[in-house]
This record gives C-alpha cells, structure tokens and sequence, in this order.
C-alpha cells in the first residue's frame, strides 16, 4: 500500500483529501503542523507529501526546506489557498515536486499524487539496483587507517580538488575514486576510467584526447577520448606511474588550461573534468630517474591518499570476508553460508600480499567449493608456513646472480597463482593485476605449462 502524509492544520481539508486518495487505494497519514510531519517521516515508510503552505509556526516552506535535507529523494507535494507566482517559484527552488492551489481539483491532486509516488518507487527501485550492483565497489572497514582514508574521501569529495591514491595493486585504490566519486557534485556525471598500465605508449595520446581521421595508420575514423567522453564529470587515471613522459606532459598541459587537442587536430577544445590519479608505484623515486614529471606529480598530488595493504589493517578481514560471503552467495543466487570463527581467525593471519583482490578471489573460492552452509577452517588448507620456508631456501640455494633469483622467484610466484586459479589465464592475470598477454609473455619466457 501506497502511504501518503498529508500535512494541513485545517482538518475539513485534511477529510476531504482522504477521501479523494483511499478511493484510488491509497494508504493515507495526517500531520497538523510541520513539526509532527517531520516525526511521522521518521517513524513511517512515506512515497509522497502533500504539504500546506501557510500553517501556524514554521510555514510549509521551511518544512520543505527540512524534508530536503532529512529524506531529498521525497517527492513534496505542495497545496496553497494563497498562492502566488513568487510562492510557487520559490517551493520549486527548493525542490518541490508540484504545487497545487487550493480548492484542489480531484483529478489534478490524483494525478499529481499517482505520479510523484511512482517516481519515488522508480527512486528506490534505482538505489536498490545500483546497491546490488556496486555492492562490491563499497569501502568497508573499521580499522583505524581505513577509518582515516574514509575521513579524507568525505571531506575531499564534494570540492573539485586533485586526488592522488597510491597503495599496493589489490588494496582498493579504484574503490577510494569511485567513492569520491559518488560523493561528489559531479556524481550524475560520468566517471571515466583509463588503466594507463593497460595501453601501449603508441596509443596512450589516443585513448586520452582521440584522434582525428587519417592521423596515424589504422586511424579510419575519428574518435573522442577519454578527456572528452569525462566531461562534467571525472576522469580516473589508474597507474599513472606507467605513463609515457610525453603523454605525461600533455596531461600536465590538459590540467593547466583546461583544454585539450585531438591527435592530428588543431582545434583546441575546452573540457570540464576532475581528475583523480592512483599509482602502486614511488612516483618520488620515479621523478628521481627522470621516469615521471615532478610538475605534473605536483598537479595531481594536491589531496595524497595511502591506502593501507592488507596486512596492515587486519581488523577488517572478517568485516570484508563475511561481506564478500553474502554477496557471492546472492549474485550466484547461492543458499547463504556462513563463515566459522576458526576460517575467520586463519584469514586474518594470513598475509595477503594480493590484498582485498586476494581476498575475495579466496572467499569466492571457498563459497563455491564448500559443499555445506558453514565454511570450516579445514577448507581453507593453505600450504603450512614451514613449507613456503622451505620454497624460499631452495630458490636461495641455487645462487646465481641477482637477475637470476628474482627470475626464479617470478616464475614460481606465477606457477603458484596459476594453480591456485586452476589455470584459468583471465583469472590468474586480474590476480596479479596484469594484462592476459604479458601473462602468456612470462609463462613462455619460463616454461610454465600445466601438467596434466
């Protein structure tokens, strides 16, 4: 049943309205003044407000403006015996959804009612979808650090300040901008994100400005980039620290002016965007070997966010673990299950040198292997910790030199990886956060094939 809260300090009016409303099956709630509408608000589940201007104390305007701050998704309804051109302006300001003059028109009101409850049905409807959706984009975390990096998304997001992230491949780096992001005035707006790591330098300038037709070879039509597609809105630059020197200035150019020229083009074209960086790299030592620009680090680095590994924050495992548990388990329309305080005291002591990404691969894992309604420790079985001491001193006992050790220790990180995700190249390179063809680069420079 559909509520609404009518809200009048004459009672006839009060009467008639709901009369009008339950005949199109409407549930209906009263409120005399401001001040019990509010309460109402708070205590019932409320699709839509008729609201009286002129009533005794705080007049209907100031009661909007309250209903806007508490409950901004609801649609208001505004009825006024004394309306004037100025009233009604100013209640649409303040984001009224209609505004109705007094004696009400039985079919206006229906009209006006039916429609502002359905659009506040379609309201929830999108922030219940996009809850499923993005549930895994939410930052969840109780510790201390991550308690902090929350406390700095809060207070950056709604200015239109430079962000850089930075923090180890898997720790949440993307998680921190989309959270600015949502946060943020331009949160209708697209969020546009580039995996500098991901795209050769060739075509780095093409991804981030376009191109024009005929501007290199294969340039067959044109194309707008990222710059462009981000307009309004805000532009991600994931691993920034992978970034062309050259591309790198002509960001730095883009920042400056707020402009930007397509590859091959003369034609300067003015772009609105945020721009929020993340790097797993020290862009300090980068700047050192002449590898990243100091004024552009300096552009970017205006807000620096660190967030923590895994390891340093392991107050939030079970948080996460659990978390990552039921949203499994609902998207692959799973029974739920349920995590043991032993699993849970053997993920916190691992170490997760794959961070958050680790974890959830792990925890899906388990989700799916597990036959029960309770994940036990025992189907955790990692390796025990004297048989990765073990793996370490036979990789040391072969000597060599140091281009040697760090290649043994490569290739068996990668065969580890690869066994653990049965194999599976996609997965095995989202793991380590590297692209599918370099993954198959490494696996034919060691050797590494599955042995049947």
């Amino acid at each position: 049943m559909k509520t609404i809260l009518i809200v009048d300090d004459e009672r006839a009016i009060r009467d008639s309205i709901k009369m009008i409303l339950e005949y199109e099956k409407f549930d209906v709630a009263f409120a005399e003044d401001g001040i019990v509408a509010l309460e109402r608000l708070r205590d019932h589940a409320v699709e839509a407000v008729l609201l009286d201007i002129k009533m005794p104390g705080e007049d209907g305007l100031k009661v909007l403006r309250k209903i806007r701050q508490e409950r901004p998704d609801l649609p208001v309804i505004m009825i006024s015996g004394h309306g004037t051109i100025e009233t009604a302006v100013e209640a649409t300001r303040l984001g009224a959804y209609d505004f109705l003059p007094k004696p009400l028109d039985s079919d206006k009101l229906v009209i006006a009612v039916r429609n502002a409850a359905e659009q506040h049905r379609l309201l929830t409807e999108y922030h219940r979808m996009r809850e499923a959706v993005e549930g895994k984009d939410v930052i969840l975390g109780c510790s201390p650090k991550m308690r902090e990096v929350l406390s700095i998304v809060e207070r950056v997001a709604p200015t239109d300040v430079r962000v850089l992230i930075s923090g180890e491949n898997g720790s949440g780096k993307e998680l921190v901008a989309k959270a600015i992001q949502r946060l943020s005035k331009r949160n209708a707006r697209p969020f546009v994100e580039v995996n500098c790591a991901a795209i050769p330098n060739e075509l780095i300038e093409s991804e981030l400005f376009g191109h024009e037709r005929g501007a290199f070879t294969g340039a067959a039509s044109q194309r707008i980039g990222k710059f462009e597609l981000a307009d309004g809105g805000t532009l991600f630059l994931d691993e920034i620290g992978d970034m062309s020197l050259n591309a790198q200035a002509k960001v730095l150019r883009a920042l400056e002016e707020g402009k930007i020229e397509r590859v091959g083009g003369n034609k300067q074209i003015t772009v609105d965007v945020r721009v929020i960086a993340a790097t797993n790299k020290n862009l300090a030592e980068a700047i050192r070997q002449n590898l990243f620009r100091e004024d552009l680090y300096h552009r970017l680095n205006v807000i620096p966010v660190n967030v923590p590994p895994l390891r340093e924050r392991r107050e939030d495992i079970p948080l996460l673990a659990v978390a990552f548990a039921e949203d499994i388990c609902r998207r692959n329309g799973m029974a739920p299950k349920r995590l043991s305080e032993e699993v849970l005291r053997r993920l916190r002591a691992m170490e997760w040198t794959g961070n958050v990404r680790e974890l959830r691969n792990t925890v899906e894992r388990l989700v799916i292997m597990t036959p029960g309604d309770v994940i036990e420790g025992s189907h955790l079985d990692p390796a025990p910790a004297s048989t990765h001491r073990n793996a370490v001193d036979d990789l040391l006992s072969l000597g060599g030199t140091f281009q040697d050790f760090k290649d043994r220790a490569e290739a068996a990180f990668i065969l580890q990886q690869l066994g653990a995700n049965g194999w599976n190249i996609s997965k095995t390179a989202e793991v380590l956060d590297i692209q599918r063809s370099h993954l198959y680069n490494k696996m034919k420079k060691y050797g590494l094939e599955r042995q049947e």
